[in-house]
């Protein structure tokens, strides 16, 4: 399967788009390293910065299918440009705003709204509307490995940074970063600065394809699994380096367990597109929500120490994104790819909204009662059940050449 990924215009299509998720989602996933040293600063409280968090994962998600449905008509050009330039704005603002409302601001709107447009749904969209169909899957895999890979590069440099020249100088590095990537945008947009059937409203256009896509039970039951993966994902990077430190242990223990996560969800990333070709995805999704379901299980029955923290990273980080290619995939098979950026990125809300509940009510949680444990029990729940909603969703088997085994 990955051998499409050979051709020279495939593979630039694919690592562009990868670069880019490298840098939006590097930057996200790594904002709960400055959670204790904001706190530190600004005397906020760890509830008011966890609600700023919790409003930038709903905006994250809530701006994917705004922005798929720009792209879908004007092309990903703009959406792209406009995204990394508003990440960059809501990094360089947040130190010179250090209240609840400004964090609300730029962390929990302009950096979310720039890294959501230059996230999943714009990018995958772009990249299948210009990559051959055996293609997508292995494509899909590369792209959502390149944010996995911004984890595991981010996590450790930006702790770094945070004790070498404060939270206000890493994170205004990262504004840099930001847009010293928009060269990318040119290889995944290609020239045309709009697809050649924007226009082409045939089948009653996209209101139509998304009053007939959220008419079908499958698509709500994509959702709903999605939304507990957006719940797990945002309690984790939001709370993670406050788990750690209730157990005592040092911050390095924090950025080095989101790095691992990140460097394992490379692998399962490429994994998960492999496994479209493969399997029926409906059947990747209830696998990995349930690993995670007896992970969570198996963490709370260990000692913490930093050991159990980094194997705990490895088994959740091989699944973390990589739930990305097949619920993509699910998505343009039930609709095809003509709207599939703004289609995905309706699921993309789903999976944020539950990221704002992750993020929030873990920092009600650790205030109230001092700990996590019942957002690890709800976590758990949450996964086991996000297992069983994916197996009913309608999804034809794979169909492999004659003579292939099965």
């Amino acid at each position: 399967m990955f051998r499409t990924l050979a051709r020279p215009d495939v593979m630039v299509v694919a690592l562009a788009a990868a670069g880019i998720l490298m840098v939006t989602m590097g930057i996200r996933q790594s904002l709960g390293l400055f959670v204790s040293p904001l706190d530190a600063s600004t005397g906020l409280g760890v509830a008011t910065i966890s609600f700023a968090l919790a409003i930038g994962q709903f905006t994250w998600g809530a701006i994917q299918p705004v922005a798929g449905a720009v792209a879908d008509r004007y092309g990903p050009r703009p959406v792209l440009i406009a995204g990394l330039l508003i990440l960059a704005l809501g990094c360089v603002l947040t130190p010179l705003i250090p209240t609840g409302f400004g964090l609300v601001v730029s962390i929990g709107l302009l950096m979310a709204m720039g890294a959501g447009a230059g996230s999943f749904s714009v990018l995958i969209g772009a990249a299948a509307q210009r990559l051959p169909l055996e293609a997508r899957g292995a494509a899909s895999g590369l792209i959502n490995a390149g944010g996995s890979f911004g984890q595991f590069v981010f996590a450790p440099i930006l702790q770094k940074l945070i004790q070498t020249i404060g939270w206000m100088g890493a994170i205004a590095s990262m504004a840099v970063v930001a847009l010293a990537t928009l060269p990318l945008v040119g290889k995944v947009a290609g020239r045309q600065s709009a697809p050649a059937h924007a226009h082409a409203e045939d089948g009653g256009g996209l209101k139509r394809a998304v009053a007939n896509a959220f008419a079908d039970p499958s698509y709500l039951l994509l959702h709903a699994g999605f939304f507990t993966c957006g719940f797990h994902i945002a309690f984790l990077v939001t709370h993670l380096p406050g788990e750690v430190n209730l157990c005592g242990l040092p911050p390095s223990v924090a950025s080095w367990s989101l790095a691992i996560i990140g460097l394992a969800n490379i692998f399962g990333s490429l994994y998960a597109g492999a496994c479209v070709a493969k399997y029926r995805s409906k059947y990747v999704l209830a696998a990995m929500y349930g690993s995670r379901s007896v992970l969570i299980l198996w963490y709370l029955m260990m000692p913490r120490t930093e050991w159990t923290y980094y194997f705990f990273a490895a088994g959740l980080g091989f699944t973390w994104l990589a739930t990305v290619p097949p619920t993509a995939a699910i998505v343009g098979k039930l609709f095809g790819t003509r709207y599939l950026a703004t289609l995905f990125g309706l699921t993309l809300l789903s999976h944020q909204i539950g990221g704002f509940l992750g993020a929030w009510l873990g920092g009600i949680a650790i205030t109230r009662y001092g700990d996590f444990t019942w957002m690890w029990y709800a976590d758990m729940a949450l996964a086991a059940l996000a297992a069983l909603a994916n197996l009913p969703i309608r999804e034809a088997r794979i169909l492999r050449p004659a003579g292939q085994p099965a």
